[in-house]
């Protein structure tokens, strides 16, 4: 069941933590200013390192044998990684010739989760509503549960036994002829069950200890029922020790140990040789490269790994950076908003609208700074990122002015459109074509002359005939 507990901040407290927050708010904003800097920079001359190892550097074909011809050299080679020297756990007295040795250690613990909700009031003070819920989990450390809110759960943990974390790691682990470095060895990870097996006195006295901080519990009023004397309460199973009543059904104040060892396997190197061993090759401006892949990798995968790494690294620090400086920007202006929380309603208008300036003037910034820092590096990028935050700049100035424009009722300015040119159309009166005459040759006129002479000759004849016909009559 959640447990509930509200908490109300005055109008004038509210008012004075946001002028403090005025403070913080140039810090974040400086802050957040010198890390997308640095994060410029850091990529630039990272790249710039990988692309001169890549140059530079020399493949080792045969790491077994040690050759004057490398020293001094920045190599690429692969080789089995070994060891002969023996790890061991001082406190569950156990060992094994391994690489590196771990032991992780969890605790069964009732575990106190918070949600918040405010609700601002009208007269400017603030309601905060804290919800708390409990569960049981395993945890990395033990849990005071002293500080719990919730009575009902207040003094419920404890644990059979307070163990801490450890990992040793061997001095002298070989790769051929020559012998890693600690930095190597520290990225080398091989890791398998390591099974254990206690020391029969060592467990009695591990169970004894167990039942006595367990009785300690109890008598300050505890609610765990007393293990009986022969049940057993430290189990072993595998490459796990576990100290409570039923490795199956956890209860609060089990603790799990769990070993582990990292084993000779092969591994790919890029580091300059020096002497016996490796050590960092540093680039021409400065920084340094000491490279150790698991299994084999070839130099050109492993370099465009780090290539990837890198940039995923410069945008997960550029995307921090600018909500730095939007929360700065936020923190600095929230004096704003909050002097109009005495009506909730126009706080929270004034408060969104002054986010939403604040992410665009963030995001903004932080394009000119990224834009300033490339025009060192790379002035290409730089010229485009500024060109950018102009334009972001720009727009942001012409939508302040059309709402302004809105509020005091004028209408944007249109843009008036060219007149239409009419052009006079005028009407061509129809002329009736005249058939085109026919060209006659000089014997078709001569023949035509004839044919015309033939029909008036014709025509007289029946003229006479018909002047004939009528005399008789």
């Amino acid at each position: 069941m959640a447990y509930t507990e509200v908490t109300r901040t005055g109008y004038g407290t509210r008012l004075k933590n946001s002028l403090g927050g005025i403070l913080i708010g140039i810090l974040m904003f400086i802050g957040g200013t010198i890390l997308l800097w640095w994060n410029e920079g850091r990529a630039v001359k990272t790249s710039d390192m990988l692309k001169e190892g890549q140059k530079n550097y020399v493949e080792m074909e045969n790491p077994a044998v040690k050759s004057p011809d490398f020293e001094g050299q920045l190599v690429h080679a692969v080789a089995l990684a070994t060891t002969t020297d023996s790890l061991s756990d001082g406190t569950f007295n156990i060992g094994a010739v391994a690489v590196k040795l771990h032991r992780n250690v969890e605790y069964y613990q009732w575990v106190e989760h918070e949600k918040t909700e405010k609700k601002d009031k009208v007269g400017g003070a603030q309601e905060t509503i804290h919800t708390y819920t409990y569960s049981k989990e395993w945890s990395g450390s033990p849990i005071a549960s002293n500080n719990f809110k919730d009575p009902d759960y207040q003094a419920l943990n404890f644990v059979y036994q307070n163990v801490e974390d450890e990992s040793s790691a061997a001095e002298n682990v070989t790769f051929g002829a020559y012998r890693l470095n600690s930095g190597q060895v520290s990225t080398f990870h091989n890791e398998q069950p390591m099974p254990v097996a206690l020391d029969t006195a060592f467990a009695e006295q591990l169970d004894k200890a167990a039942r006595d901080n367990a009785r300690a519990f109890l008598s300050r009023g505890g609610l765990l029922d007393l293990v009986p004397d022969s049940a057993a309460i430290v189990h072993v199973q595998d490459n796990v020790v576990y100290i409570g009543r039923n490795p199956n059904v956890p209860e609060v104040g089990d603790v799990r140990i769990t070993f582990t060892k990292d084993m000779p396997s092969k591994v790919s190197i890029i580091a300059k040789i020096a002497g016996d061993t490796f050590t960092y090759y540093k680039a021409k401006n400065g920084y340094k490269l000491d490279l150790l892949y698991m299994g084999e990798n070839t130099a050109e995968e492993m370099f465009d790994s780090e290539h990837a790494t890198n940039r995923i690294i410069l945008w997960i620090l550029r995307i921090l950076g600018t909500l730095i400086i939007i929360g700065g920007l936020r923190s600095i202006v929230s004096i704003v908003p909050t002097l109009l929380k005495v009506l909730p309603f126009l706080g929270n208008i004034v408060e969104t609208g002054l986010g939403l300036v604040c992410g665009i003037l963030g995001i903004v910034w932080s394009l000119i700074v990224i834009a300033v820092a490339w025009l060192r590096y790379r002035p290409w990028l730089g010229v485009s990122l500024l060109i950018l935050a102009a334009l972001l700049i720009f727009w942001l100035a012409r939508r302040a002015k059309k709402k302004k424009a809105e509020k005091a009722g004028i209408p944007e300015p249109q843009v008036p459109e060219a007149p239409e040119i009419q052009i006079p159309q005028y009407k061509q009166e129809a002329h009736p074509q005249q058939p085109e005459q026919p060209q006659m040759t000089p014997d078709q006129q001569k023949e035509f002359e004839q044919w015309k002479e033939f029909q008036e000759f014709k025509k007289m004849q029946e003229q006479m005939k018909n002047q004939q016909n009528n005399n008789a009559e």
